[in-house]
């Protein structure tokens, strides 16, 4: 009796991986209710602007280097301390700039992302992040010990290139030789940047 139990339990287990092994080579289907989302649910790209590049198919080539300017701002904060959480006030330097404005090398093929951990761990700067598979890119959760919702519900970190806010994620924008970079602090949705969520 006992090696029959034995017998099922294998064959029960046997069954069980080859179905999950089934299902390891398909292909991630795109929800049908997206419209005109690509895979990463990104809308399109308005016209004149740099389509995103997935991290995993952008090679960097470290031999080659380019400048950007890059910033780090959370000076919308300034005028909302009111609602600011009340043991993060004293992180807000008194004119609202974490990095001024400053020309950094990057490496051909290297993104937003990349170069602002770079910014923050050269200058000691806390950045906190975390990959979000849905949209194939890193998220910024905090900077300078700053976070998302510490200055209410629409409050979080942005980035622009070239004062456009792009509509996917920084690890998606690769940099070009003279792009100047800009992440800032909203503290409604992007709207006190001019912006929106993007745009």
């Amino acid at each position: 009796m006992r090696a029959k139990c034995r017998h099922i339990v294998s064959l029960f287990l046997a069954v069980f991986l080859l179905l999950s092994c089934a299902a390891c080579g398909s292909k991630q289907v795109q929800p049908e209710d997206t419209g005109d989302k690509d895979q990463y649910m990104t809308e399109p790209v308005p016209e004149g602007k740099p389509d995103p590049v997935e991290p995993q198919d952008t090679t960097v080539d470290t031999t080659v280097t380019h400048t950007c300017t890059f910033s780090i701002s959370c000076e919308t904060i300034l005028d909302n301390m009111d609602k600011c959480v009340e043991n993060k006030k004293f992180l807000v330097p008194e004119d609202g700039i974490v990095f001024p404005a400053t020309e950094v090398e990057f490496s051909e093929g290297e993104s937003v992302f990349d170069v602002l951990q770079r910014v923050c761990q050269d200058n000691a700067i806390h950045m906190e992040s975390n990959w979000t598979p849905m949209y194939n890119s890193a998220y910024v959760e905090g900077i300078n010990n700053l976070y998302e919702f510490d200055v209410g519900s629409l409050s979080g970190w942005m980035y622009s290139v070239n004062g456009w806010y792009p509509n996917y994620g920084c690890s998606r924008y690769r940099l070009k030789d003279g792009d100047v970079v800009e992440w800032r602090y909203t503290c409604d949705l992007g709207y006190d940047l001019g912006s929106g969520m993007g745009g």
